[in-house]
């Protein structure tokens, strides 16, 4: 669900304040999209740092205090959402409403008693914790870029879905021969399965290479080569069908000819209404 979908209410200050949180296309809607990308960075950063530990034994305290003044803040935000929206119901089941609300939840949880206490919570208390990373995905909605990326993505799923059928078949061909020719051939037991040997051409081919199973016999150090091989130019088609589209993406929006009779600037996307630029309606 798009926010911007849902009409504004009809009091004024909850309109003006609905412009300013779910649309993107005004000078002070976009200052507020700034300053929360800002919030949130600086938030997912604190998250981060709580979980190295000597860092967080000397600014443990710091950190929690950190991360309350972010709660709240986001508290804040998500209640003045649930407000200013006409269709609350909508926007509470939403995809990004959910995350708004488990990007502020799991710090409230732990001030449940027993939650906080007691080495069989811990790792309950972890994986809360973790749930506050849902806040970097409300950084999508923020970026018009981000659109012409999903866009490219959702035009090249097909070919990209025969492209991974494809590698699945291959490995799958490539594990078994080398069961063959290393287990039954040489009676190498690092190929121990065909399962196991399905997962060494699996990284193998994406170049990983662990190095935990290796062929010994010279048939398969030369299937081995021809494998790596392989990889190195798998790699490259998905890269190369996204890119295609991509180009595609950008080309439709430099054909739009529409020009903002405010700012003169061009360039805009095709089903955009309003100026990129300074928001006035195209």
């Amino acid at each position: 669900m798009r926010e911007t979908d849902e009409a504004p209410p009809p009091n004024a200050l909850r309109e003006k304040i609905w412009q300013v949180i779910f649309r993107h296309d005004t000078p002070a809607s976009k200052a507020f999209d700034i300053f929360l990308l800002f919030l949130i960075s600086i938030s997912v950063l604190v998250i981060m740092l709580e979980s190295v530990d000597s860092f967080a034994t000397r600014h443990g305290e710091s950190l929690k205090v950190l991360e309350w003044i972010f709660t709240v803040i986001f508290t804040l935000e998500y209640l003045v959402r649930i407000w200013t929206v006409r269709n609350k119901r909508k926007y509470l089941f939403s995809f990004f409403g959910i995350v708004d609300l488990l990007s502020i939840l799991p710090t409230y949880l732990l001030l449940i008693p027993g939650l906080a206490d007691g080495p069989q919570y811990l790792v309950t208390i972890r994986i809360l914790r973790l749930l506050r990373m849902f806040r970097i995905l409300k950084m999508i909605r923020h970026m018009g870029e981000a659109n012409i990326l999903v866009n490219a993505l959702i035009a090249s799923r097909s070919k990209i879905t025969v492209f991974i059928f494809c590698v699945v078949a291959v490995t799958a061909i490539l594990g078994s021969m080398m069961y063959l020719v290393e287990n039954v051939i040489y009676g190498n037991t690092q190929f121990s399965s065909i399962p196991e040997s399905i997962y060494w051409a699996v990284v193998t081919i994406s170049t990983v290479g662990y190095g935990d199973v290796t062929p010994i016999s010279p048939l398969g150090k030369l299937l081995s080569s021809c494998i790596m091989l392989l990889g190195y130019g798998i790699i490259a088609v998905p890269t190369g069908i996204v890119n295609s589209e991509l180009n595609l993406q950008v080309a439709k929006i430099r054909m739009d000819s529409r020009v903002c009779k405010s700012c003169d600037s061009k360039g805009h996307d095709p089903k955009a209404s309003h100026c990129k630029m300074c928001g006035t309606p195209l």
